[in-house]
């Protein structure tokens, strides 16, 4: 199992700068990929572009682009770019995103699951062959095209919860970006129906990025508080409110992986025998000193992805 570092479920406050400085550093420590979600901060294609100019190993991913608010046109050329500017390392993680977020910005959360079916395959054929004539149900017409020089194609992950989507990342994506799905979900659904819909399809199996809040902690307790107050939001978001309901607990102080070193190891190594592929970790803070705190999760984490490696 892979390991990355995941940031942007909460504010950063880093400066465009600072993000990018966030990446070098965990090339250096060793970590296999850096993800970013596309929220409220930087433009996280054109993050990862600049990144890429000043490293040379580490797989770059977005986790996750929201459809709704890109046309698959214009997200196909801004990937294939940002892919051309980093020598080839580009996860593109998509998603539909969260209604409320959606329609606060005029547009409609319209058949997600159709949507991000359709806005696969288009996205496919622009990155790989550089063209498509696509006639379907909510993209009812499209004939579109474009060529960047030396191109090559990347995978493509859909951040899948629900049946129909995970079927999607499966049979027609190259896998998954979870959020919020605990070992419970990810071991008796998740991989599973995205495993089967990849071999009914007769395609490679899956990659499966589980992105998981994580805190190094002698005090567990205060650990899983910490992990329920910082990520609070996620436990009333629908989307989110469905995985953690497969996987039987009340929100996310209970997903977090958190207690002492051998603790978390212990855990990872449950994530890695339930077929996750990527561990993704969004370290969190706890107790006083929040800069110490994340240094020694780090620091953990490092050094596993090392051995792993």
């Amino acid at each position: 199992m892979k390991i990355g570092i995941f940031t942007g479920a909460v504010a950063t406050g880093l400066t465009l700068e600072e993000q990018v400085r966030e990446v070098i550093r965990a090339e250096e420590l060793g970590f296999d990929s850096y993800w970013m979600a596309q929220t409220g901060e930087t433009d996280v294609l054109t993050t990862l572009a600049l990144a890429g100019r000043d490293t040379s190993e580490i797989e770059l991913g977005t986790g996750v682009i929201p459809t709704y608010t890109r046309h698959p046109n214009v997200l196909a050329q801004q990937a294939v770019t940002t892919n051309a500017a980093t020598n080839g390392r580009l996860l593109l993680g998509i998603g539909p995103s969260h209604k409320p977020n959606t329609e606060g910005l005029g547009l409609k959360y319209d058949r997600p699951a159709l949507h991000i079916s359709e806005y696969v395959q288009i996205l496919r054929a622009l990155t790989t062959e550089g063209k498509v004539s696509f006639t379907g149900d909510y993209y009812t017409s499209m004939t579109a095209g474009f060529k960047l020089a030396g191109s090559t194609p990347f995978p493509i992950l859909v951040s899948a919860l629900a049946p129909r989507m995970l079927n999607t990342a499966g049979a027609i994506a190259d896998g998954t970006v979870t959020w919020m799905a605990g070992l419970t979900a990810l071991r008796s659904y998740l991989v599973p129906t995205i495993q089967d819909a990849a071999s009914q399809a007769g395609r490679p199996g899956p990659r499966i990025v589980a992105g998981v809040p994580i805190a190094v902690t002698d005090d567990e307790q205060a650990g899983r508080q910490a992990a329920g107050k910082q990520f609070e939001v996620y436990g009333r978001l629908e989307n989110y409110r469905r995985i953690l309901d497969r996987g039987e607990v009340d929100g996310p102080a209970e997903i977090a992986i958190t207690g002492s070193e051998n603790d978390v190891a212990l855990q990872l190594d449950e994530y890695a025998a339930a077929g996750v592929t990527d561990l993704v970790a969004m370290p969190y803070s706890v107790g006083a000193n929040p800069r110490k705190s994340i240094e020694r999760t780090r620091d953990l984490l490092a050094e596993i992805a090392k051995s792993s490696s």
